[in-house]
């Protein structure tokens, strides 16, 4: 396990940020440190991630929170979905789930030192042209810690609405560019003959 520096919490994307960049193998599962996430799903989607030929792994808790949430969080969440459909075409069932599995290049890419993107994952890898597949997965009641986001108005919606419009105008912003390397084949010349000195 590797600690990242100690010091005052700046966000979820930035957590992500700083881990992301202290892995080292090919492939990054994540999964949030309050234990809904079943750590017995990861197998299960690295094996997907092979048989689909895959990037990208989304977790989809969608089937169980339909039991256990009330309806307006329900509601919110179909909202939530609704406008990152229309202003995105951002198709991903449930990203707000944490549980995922991605190839490490794809995590390295991610513009998460914005604040808010952690929502906007999945979608930001399609947009690179990674292949993103989704996998229903477990939701367990917490064990560990608290929530860190409230469900108002004020402190999940709005915050959210900006951030959706800030990633749409990246989006039209942004240009890829690529290089391709030429290589220039020069005609070898004859060495010019040298001159002749004549003594007196």
């Amino acid at each position: 396990m590797t600690q990242t520096p100690p010091g005052k919490g700046h966000g979820q994307s930035a957590a992500f940020h700083a881990g992301f960049r202290a892995t080292r193998g090919r492939l990054i599962a994540v999964l949030d440190a309050d234990l809904q996430n079943d750590p017995a799903d990861i197998p299960k989607m690295l094996d997907l991630l092979e048989e689909a030929n895959a990037d990208f792994v989304q977790g989809d808790r969608s089937a169980v929170r339909k039991q256990g949430d009330s309806t307006i969080r329900l509601f919110g969440s179909w909202v939530g979905r609704s406008f990152r459909r229309v202003l995105l075409g951002d198709t991903i069932t449930d990203t707000g789930c944490s549980l995922r599995v991605m190839k490490r290049e794809i995590a390295l890419q991610l513009p998460l030192e914005f604040m808010g993107m952690h929502r906007f994952i999945p979608a930001t890898a399609r947009h690179l042209g990674y292949t993103v597949v989704e996998m229903p997965v477990n939701h367990r009641h917490r064990h560990a810690g608290e929530p860190k986001y409230g469900m108002g108005i004020t402190k999940r919606a709005l915050p959210g609405l900006v951030d959706l419009f800030a990633v749409r105008y990246m989006r039209n912003r942004r240009r890829p560019v690529s290089s391709q390397e030429h290589c220039l084949a020069i005609d070898e010349q004859p060495a010019p003959p040298k001159a002749e000195h004549t003594h007196a």
